[in-house]
C-alpha cells in the first residue's frame, strides 16, 4: 500500500526522475509556461515552489541553494532577481496548472503548468 508516500514516481529511476524535475523547472522559468502530463505538472508544482519560495528571500545563500537545484546560472539569476520578487507578499500558490487535451499516441493527459 502506498499510504502516506510523499510523490510519484513517473516510472523513473531516482536518479532520472531527478533530472527530469530539473530541466522541466528550468523550462518553466525561462518560458513561463510548458505543457506536459498532469502527473509531471503536478510533482514540478512542489518542486518549483519551493526553489521560489526559497528564492524570495534573495540573498547569497539562496542563489546557492537554486543554483545547487538547477545547475543553470543563467535560470538560477533569472528566478532569483526576477521572478520571486514578484511573490514577496504571496504565501505559496505561485503556479497554476490548467488540463489541455489527451495525447493521441498514449491517451495521457496533458496540462499546463504556469507561473502565476
Amino acid at each position: 500500500m502506498r499510504h502516506g508516500h510523499g510523490y510519484r514516481k513517473l516510472g523513473r529511476t531516482s536518479s532520472h526522475r531527478a533530472a527530469l524535475l530539473k530541466n522541466l523547472s528550468i523550462a518553466i522559468i525561462k518560458s513561463g509556461k510548458i505543457e506536459t502530463t498532469v502527473e509531471k505538472a503536478k510533482e514540478l508544482r512542489s518542486y518549483i515552489e519551493r526553489l521560489i519560495t526559497r528564492a524570495r528571500v534573495g540573498d547569497f545563500n539562496a542563489h546557492r541553494a537554486v543554483f545547487a537545484a538547477l545547475q543553470d546560472k543563467e535560470c538560477t539569476n533569472k528566478l532569483v532577481n526576477e521572478i520571486a520578487p514578484n511573490y514577496k507578499e504571496r504565501n505559496g500558490g505561485y503556479t497554476r496548472i490548467i488540463k489541455t487535451k489527451t495525447r493521441r499516441g498514449d491517451a495521457a493527459t496533458l496540462a499546463y503548468i504556469e507561473l502565476v
